[in-house]
């Protein structure tokens, strides 16, 4: 079959146009940071060696250019979050208040709808089931990882095992686990927890069907994915503390379970802080693993999911959108604690 170049020729200048556009991005980013900066940089040298060989007084930094110059460095990042972020916020807030074609305003009738309905509020249980299960059983195993892997004698093999999940997207660890509660009616089976129940003298059984405890199949995907970050940066916190702390502690004869809770935790509170919120707001978000394993058939969906059926599956932006400016609620108060959690440790 021969490449005909001209039924080709708009692709190819679709092509070129995203090329250029992108070497047009790249080279202004690095124009704005590199170049405007550096130029800046060797005047302001220049002046200090010409004000000292003259013997004249150093010129002073004005704070109003500086307050102008450090404008300049966020002005790209601003006009990014304002497109990316602050504009689709508002765009989904308004649509949020407006009828499936966006064309009416119906006032508060979505979120309503919310709460009212039977298998939205059971979307909402399973999403709160969702975070309040997978921070603290993905820090409570993280914790332990770091723990028991800590100074052992093949400590970098195991934490490079116990990671490794976290390097796979959440679509590929969703069909993992997929075929670990893969079902195959009778005989000899290939999904490892069914093959495991029939070496027990069980029957097996088709575990994702099962409501709701398919919604905590579906948690233990998240919790062996999000273990491995709860386990490294606990870890560090963990080699963190000080050597004098802990040696007066054994030299006062304190046992291992003491040691844990009463050096350790208190000691790296401030990392388990982190590492909860942190999973809690991409708990918030779980989407992929959903739509994966069960495409939320089942009773097994969660906000995010449910927010996109009724957007795009269903044509109907004012509850989807509604969805999306709920959740957006939900993340907030996490976020606002955590900066205060922050600004408290750089205050301490």
């Amino acid at each position: 079959m021969e490449f005909d170049f001209a039924a080709e020729q708009p692709k190819f200048l679709m092509l070129m146009y995203g090329l250029i556009a992108f070497v047009a991005v790249v080279g202004g980013l690095l124009l704005l940071l590199d170049v405007v900066p550096s130029y800046f940089a060797r005047r302001r040298e220049a002046q200090l060696v010409a004000a000292s060989a003259s013997g004249a007084p150093l010129p002073r930094r004005r704070k109003q250019r500086e307050g102008v110059f450090a404008f300049f460095f966020l002005l790209p990042t601003l006009l990014l979050l304002a497109v990316g972020l602050v504009v689709p916020a508002i765009r989904t807030t308004l649509l949020s208040f407006m009828d499936s074609g966006s064309d009416n305003w119906v006032g508060l009738d979505n979120y309503r709808w919310m709460f009212a309905e039977d298998s939205i509020v059971r979307v909402l249980i399973n999403t709160l089931i969702w975070v309040l299960l997978v921070p603290l059983v993905a820090t409570a195993f993280g914790l332990i990882y770091a723990v028991l892997v800590d100074k052992a004698r093949f400590e970098a093999v195991a934490k490079s095992l116990i990671f490794l999940p976290m390097a796979i997207s959440f679509v590929g660890a969703s069909i993992i686990w997929k075929f670990v509660y893969a079902y195959r009616g009778e005989g000899d089976q290939i999904g490892l927890l069914n093959q495991i129940v029939v070496s027990l003298g069980g029957e097996p059984k088709q575990w994702l069907l099962d409501s709701p405890l398919n919604t905590f199949l579906l948690i233990a995907i998240m919790v062996w994915i999000q273990a491995g970050f709860a386990m490294v940066v606990l870890s560090a916190a963990i080699k963190a503390i000080p050597a004098d702390i802990v040696e007066a502690a054994r030299l006062d004869g304190t046992t291992p379970w003491q040691m844990f809770w009463r050096i350790t935790v208190p000691s790296i509170r401030p990392a388990l802080i982190v590492v909860v919120v942190t999973i809690s707001i991409a708990t918030l978000k779980v989407f992929d693993i959903v739509r994966t394993a069960t495409n939320g058939n089942y009773d097994t969906n969660v906000i995010a999911t449910e927010m996109y059926n009724q957007a795009f599956r269903y044509q109907e932006n004012g509850q989807g959108s509604a969805l999306a400016v709920f959740l957006f609620v939900l993340v907030i108060p996490i976020v606002i604690y955590q900066i205060r959690n922050l600004r408290k440790q750089r205050e301490g």
